[in-house]
């Protein structure tokens, strides 16, 4: 961990040295330097300062033998032993990036009675199936399944773990990666892997407007979530193949402060993550009211009405049908951009569409660089005309 450390004997002017400091962090108590919260370690006090007056400790890292760890594991996320689709996702991208290291691809179920989804992970190439099924698994608890996650990454050492960015993912990875004092990068857009088993996580940062490219090479294992829909789905094979391992885990290890008095499944409703197509609305949207317009061509397309963040914002969509950074990611066969500027928030959440047509009246419109059809116009003037299209055809 990084510090400062301030000798005050070596300070002639103190107001002068406070001043230094461009974020106002620096404050004299009792003859002493202190530094607040406010210490973006910028070290402006090492360089600026008197010599000597302030120095950069940094205490030396400890690095992991990596040859000890090896593996790229991804939680099975699934609900009453029906598997979140985003695990086959993961399981293609573990394949892709242990094809470089020549490792070996695993993934990790818990809960009760799942042998048949066990058996089902098989058709989708993973190495070695790890199940633990126990009664006490039946219902997500975050103590006694980070306990089982960590029974596991003890047993099995693997160098990477991947997890769906799920309500369930969202909560179990950073407890795991907390009993493991290692790293976690969430919401990862691009994964890669080096040769020497550093897993290279890509994800947006400062609202989207940079890339940030993230490792942890000091620690193992490595863990990154990645949301529905980011990374490509391997196709079912029909032959399984990988080896299930039914493992075992000690009673005290499932020992909870929690009981479970009653659970209510969830109304299902639809989704914008598994529509085909969609009609999304943006800013260029006046009014609340012109919405009906933009809903009654999605219908007619057969499609799904999302929009973007503001909209939201602005009340007039639940954030459900948001898509971006901060809301949902989907790849659609077709999107129809309506209206929409293309930031980089809207953009990372849409950009692996099949198919990308952007109507803007705005010819420099970021979305024209994302699109595969542009339509340069105004939404109000080419939307009537594109639904009585629809219409006529219908009715034809």
């Amino acid at each position: 961990m990084p510090k400062l450390i301030f000798n005050e004997n070596k300070i002639d002017n103190m107001e002068s040295f406070l001043k230094i400091c461009p974020f106002g962090a620096l404050s004299c108590e009792n003859g002493r330097v202190v530094a607040s919260a406010a210490c973006k370690m910028c070290k402006l006090c090492v360089k600026n300062g008197p010599e000597g007056a302030a120095v950069f400790s940094e205490e030396e890292k400890i690095s992991v033998d990596k040859s000890l760890w090896s593996g790229i594991a991804v939680y099975a996320d699934h609900e009453n032993g029906k598997i979140h689709p985003v695990t086959y996702e993961l399981i293609g991208k573990a394949r892709e990036l242990a094809s470089k290291t020549g490792q070996k691809v695993y993934c990790l179920i818990i809960g009760d009675n799942i042998e048949a989804a066990a058996e089902e992970l098989r058709h989708y190439n993973a190495d070695e199936i790890y199940v633990y099924d126990r009664p006490e698994l039946k219902n997500y608890l975050s103590d006694i399944y980070t306990a089982v996650f960590e029974d596991f990454i003890n047993s099995v050492k693997p160098c990477a773990v991947l997890v769906g960015a799920t309500a369930e993912g969202r909560e179990l990875a950073p407890r795991v990666a907390a009993r493991f004092r290692t790293g976690l990068t969430a919401d990862c857009t691009i994964l890669d892997m080096d040769k020497n088993t550093d897993l290279i996580q890509i994800r947006p940062a400062f609202g989207g407007n940079i890339m940030a490219q993230i490792i942890t090479p000091n620690n193992r294992p490595q863990l990154a979530t990645v949301r529905y829909k980011v990374m490509n789905a391997p196709e079912r094979q029909e032959t399984a193949s990988g080896r299930i391992i039914n493992c075992s885990i000690k009673q005290e290890q499932l020992l909870t402060k929690t009981k479970l008095l009653t659970s209510q499944p969830k109304a299902s409703v639809k989704t914008i993550e598994n529509a085909e197509i969609i009609v999304a609305a943006g800013r260029g949207v006046k009014s609340k009211d012109d919405i009906e317009m933009l809903r009654s061509f999605a219908e007619l397309l057969g499609g799904e009405l999302a929009c973007t963040r503001p909209l939201v914002e602005a009340g007039w969509f639940d954030a459900r049908h948001q898509i971006g950074l901060s809301g949902r990611t989907v790849r659609p066969k077709l999107i129809i951009a309506c209206g929409i500027s293309g930031a980089v928030q809207f953009t990372a959440g849409m950009n692996n569409s099949d198919c990308i047509i952007a109507i803007n009246k705005d010819e420099k419109a970021p979305i024209f660089k994302t699109a595969n059809f542009c339509v340069i116009g105004d939404i109000y003037d080419i939307l009537p005309k594109m639904i009585q299209k629809l219409k006529n055809s219908e009715r034809s």
